[in-house]
């Protein structure tokens, strides 16, 4: 290979960037180029990755808000949605997912705090190593208040020259002296034109349910996604997966036109449940794939039914997700049949 290029960053780079405009003035990143892959990292927002394609095809769904950076002024109550950019995949948690609330008279803002949180002691490499050329962007991220929580959430993003793939390896770390709920849900956003009309979603679903009753009413098209309707309604269902016997499992995202589809893997032992979000709403137009470790309710809905998981002092707990791109109509048909089959 090096025999036919000048740099290495021909085909792989990770560079640091700060934006220069708008919302997302001075906000700073780390482009990514891996290959087919090219993405972006934003280090004052947890290192989630705003956008992701593959040889050029759109992935990710960006919302009407844009590339926007962290601002104090629309991040709390129904304003978060002024602040949610969606992206390729956002990081939701760790003291409270889903809608807004306050709780004991402390306020969750929508999806948590996570997702605005800036990363520290930031690495940024590409190394050589026994398993190929990678790209390693690593950082930490501390949810924290004077006499409340102190939670760290360490993450790592690895990807490998050749391989089409991105993998996500987190571990929180409750640092406080009293133990600490833990609520975490990647918020994994797929856009046009890799999201369209025919678009299909394939889980090893052996059961799903609405959270709502509009939900509910449309159970038959969970995993198919229509054109554009001016104004609809939002969809939510939450599914519970079928998993191999160490627990892993996963879901294949599929656009048929391209004869591409995206393999989401995690582990249910870890993340043991699946939300999935489906917008067919003009300008909204969005499916949301959500591997979590707790439903699509809120703080207080879990702590109500008794449902919230905890972190004992100065526990930690690790997550992982992998997320690979597959083209051609064989490759994608031998994944669709291995997660069927789990079931």
């Amino acid at each position: 290979m090096f025999k036919k290029i000048g740099s290495l960053q021909q085909l792989v780079y990770a560079r640091p960037i700060a934006y220069r405009e708008g919302r997302s003035e001075w906000m700073n990143a780390v482009e990514v180029k891996c290959g087919n892959l090219a993405f972006h990292s934003q280090l004052d927002k947890c290192l989630d990755l705003s956008d992701l394609s593959y040889k050029g095809l759109n992935l990710s769904f960006l919302s009407k808000p844009g590339l926007i950076g962290r601002n104090p002024f629309d991040t709390a109550g129904a304003e978060a949605q002024r602040s949610i950019m969606c992206g390729f995949f956002f990081t939701c948690g760790l003291e409270s997912i889903c809608s807004p609330h306050v709780l004991d008279g402390k306020e969750y803002p929508m999806h948590g705090r996570m997702r605005t949180t800036p990363a520290e002691h930031v690495s940024t490499d590409v190394i050589e190593g026994e398993d190929g050329i990678k790209v390693v962007i690593t950082g930490e991220m501390r949810e924290a208040e004077l006499f409340g929580e102190n939670m760290v959430l360490r993450r790592k993003i690895e990807s490998t020259l050749g391989d089409d793939s991105i993998v996500i390896t987190d571990e929180v770390e409750n640092q406080s002296y009293r133990k600490e709920p833990l609520m975490l849900m990647y918020h994994c956003n797929m856009g046009y034109p890799f999201l369209d009309d025919g678009s299909e979603l394939v889980l090893p679903s052996e059961k799903v349910r609405g959270r709502e009753e509009f939900s509910e009413k449309h159970l038959d098209k969970w995993n198919v996604m229509e054109a554009p309707v001016d104004n609809a309604e939002e969809y939510v269902y939450i599914h519970e997966l079928a998993a191999d016997s160490n627990g892993n499992t996963g879901c294949l995202f599929i656009n048929r036109k391209y004869d591409v589809a995206l393999l989401i893997e995690f582990n249910k032992n870890q993340l043991p449940y699946f939300n999935q979000w489906k917008s067919l709403a003009s300008g909204d137009y969005v499916m949301g794939l959500e591997p979590a470790n707790a439903m699509a309710y809120n703080r207080a809905y879990h702590k109500e039914n008794g449902l919230l998981r905890y972190l004992e002092p100065f526990e930690k707990s690790t997550y992982s997700l992998k997320f690979t791109v597959i083209e051609g109509k064989e490759k994608i048909e031998e994944k669709k049949a291995q997660l069927e089959s789990l079931m």
